[in-house]
This record gives structure tokens, sequence and C-alpha cells, in this order.
């Protein structure tokens, strides 16, 4: 079971709240926002920890902005940063700009000294369009890392089979994705553990510090600050115990993959 941090280096109290729940909590890996503004805050606070990039092409915020590394005019609204909507990203995206932002992305977070352990995409925008996940399983392939994808049920609202896809060019991914049930909540969670399949399943979490910065950046942060809560608790270390998965980060299927790519 891998239990994954999205969005870290959001801002300050997701930097500070996903390191909690990696370190302290039951978290093992996140997914880091390399244009976000607190990224290089988080990459600086670095440890080893299982983090790998969160490819990121939209900055979703209206109060709360952020725009690409490279100069992408094709990736810019209006407002000066990344589209807000995956719809207005895919309009006016020219695909030779999104291979290079993404690849800028990756590579910055490795000049940072981040170990990465996979790949994931900010708000699926790599994920939904063929044109545009042929960039990303590229990627995953070209620096040997696993990826994050939809499980079989998710991939049917997809359209597309990204999965068999995925396969037949011998990446590697996990099983089964996942989020907890509302109210996320120890309930939910345990229950979540115990229905689990055979194999690699994914939980993704959003763990953030409850601070002003939040509530003033984000109009979710009720349930970031829900999800730091949840991971770094003591009853939420005794669920998983009693549960008996056994927690990864992604770097078992990191070196999966490379195996499979040395072979």
């Amino acid at each position: 079971m891998i239990l994954d941090c999205v969005d870290f280096g959001l801002c300050h109290a997701a930097g500070v709240g996903v390191y909690d729940a990696l370190r302290n909590g039951v978290a093992t890996t996140a997914s880091l926002l390399v244009p976000a503004p607190w990224a290089r805050f988080a990459a600086s606070e670095f440890r080893g920890e299982d983090v790998g990039v969160h490819l990121t092409l939209n900055a979703e915020h209206d109060r709360y902005r952020w725009g690409p590394l490279t100069q992408s005019p094709s990736l810019l609204d209006g407002d000066g940063g990344f589209p807000r909507t995956i719809s207005d990203l895919w309009d006016h995206a020219d695909l030779d700009e999104v291979r290079k932002e993404c690849r800028a992305q990756i590579e910055r977070a490795v000049l940072w000294g981040i170990d990465l352990s996979h790949l994931g995409t900010h708000l699926d925008a790599l994920l939904l369009r063929p044109e545009f996940f042929d960039i990303y399983l590229d990627l995953a392939l070209e620096f040997a890392l696993p990826l994050r994808l939809p499980d079989a049920e998710g991939e049917a609202a997809v359209g597309f089979p990204l999965r068999q896809l995925a396969q037949e060019e011998g990446a590697v991914f996990a099983d089964r994705s996942r989020r907890l049930a509302a109210p996320r909540d120890l309930d939910s969670l345990a229950s979540t553990l115990a229905d689990l399949e055979p194999g690699v399943t994914e939980l993704t979490f959003h763990p953030a510090l409850d601070t002003p910065e939040l509530r003033a950046a984000t109009d979710d942060w009720p349930s970031r600050a829900a999800d730091y809560s949840l991971l770094c608790s003591a009853a939420a270390h005794q669920i998983v115990a009693d549960s008996g998965v056994t927690p990864i980060g992604y770097r078992p299927l990191r070196d999966l993959a490379r195996s499979l790519q040395g072979s």
C-alpha cells in the first residue's frame, strides 16, 4: 500500500505538513509541485524521503498563482500563470512546449538533489487526452520512473486504454488507485484498508497544516487540514498496523522499472 501526499510544495503549510506526515505519520511518499512557490523550500528540507514529481501545467487557485519554468507562451493564461482549468490548457497548449516544461520540472527536481521515485500529473492533465498521455508515458520511460495512473475503473471514464498502453511499453504503475470515501476519517481509513485486494494500491491525500496562509490560498483547506490530522494521528498508525497491509513508497516500483529497462 502506497500512501501518497500530493500537492507537496503548494505552500509552506503543505511543505511542513507533508514532511510531518512522512517522518512522523503513516504517509509513505509525496508528489512535488515543482513550479509552485514553496517547492524550493520543500526541496531544501529533503532528507532522503520517497518523493516524486507531480508534473504541473495548471494553477487552479483563484488567489494563488504560479507558471511554467520554461519560456512557453502556450502554457500561460491571460493572468500570466498556468491555466486554471485543464480544458483551457488543452485548448491552447503546444505539445512541444508541454514536453519541454515537463522535462524541465523533472530536471529541476533532480538539480535540487531529490532522488526521484515516481511521476504523477496535477489535476490529471496528462492523463485524459491521448496526445498528452504520450508525453507523460515517454518521460516515465526516459527517466525509468513508475507512473501514477488511475485504476481500471478510472480508466473507463478516461475513454482510452492508458493502462494497457503503459503496460505494452514496459512502464510500471500500481495495481489500483483509490481515495478514501467521505468523510475522510479514521473509520474511512480502516474500512478502506480492510477491503484492499492483493497487489499494490495507492491512496491519495493532500495534507497541510491549518494556517492562515493555507486558508488564504485555497478554498479546500478544511480537507487538506483533515488529511494532515488523519495521517499524523496515533490512531492511524494503529489502524495501519492492525490491517496487515505493508506500507511502501514508490522506490520498490522504481527499482522494478529500472531492472526491467536493464534486462
